[in-house]
């Protein structure tokens, strides 16, 4: 194992439905603040789900290389471990993933109070969405696991 690779082998990952290279860890999820923290983990090599942000979400790159990718599968942006951002919301749709060498693990800080995510198909139609108390119940369900 490298000396800068982020040991997450005692985080109890979850999956999100049947979305494909994505697994994730809520950390906390505070109501009254309407802030969620959770850890995100993409699979190297691969993308998630074309989607949007529809809250402010702030990231913090602990592990590999946040790729970033336009609808169309061409390359965005690259996040290098250390690298952190705020996003604001947005009606880009785009979708994200890990780098060549490993899988990319993100602290995101989500902040809102109502829908934070649309979930799109590839004609970009919203397919899905996720809001806060969406996370709040898979927080309590994922509590209810550990």
């Amino acid at each position: 194992m490298s000396l800068y690779r982020f040991d997450d082998s005692r985080i109890r990952w979850q999956t999100l439905g049947n979305f494909e290279h994505l697994w994730y860890f809520i950390l906390d999820v505070d109501s009254d603040g309407h802030i969620a923290d959770l850890l995100f983990k993409f699979a190297a090599g691969q993308k998630i789900v074309l989607h949007r942000h529809k809250a402010l979400n702030t990231l913090f790159v602990i592990q590999g290389e946040h790729r970033l990718y336009y609808p169309d599968g061409s390359l965005k942006e690259v996040r290098p471990t250390g690298k952190y951002t705020r996003s604001l919301p947005s009606d880009e749709p785009h979708s994200e993933g890990g780098g060549d060498e490993c899988d990319v693990i993100i602290l995101f800080s989500i902040r809102g109070d109502g829908l934070l995510y649309e979930i799109l198909d590839d004609a970009q139609t919203v397919i899905a969405t996720i809001t806060f108390n969406d996370l709040q119940a898979l927080y309590e369900q994922q509590n209810q696991l550990l």
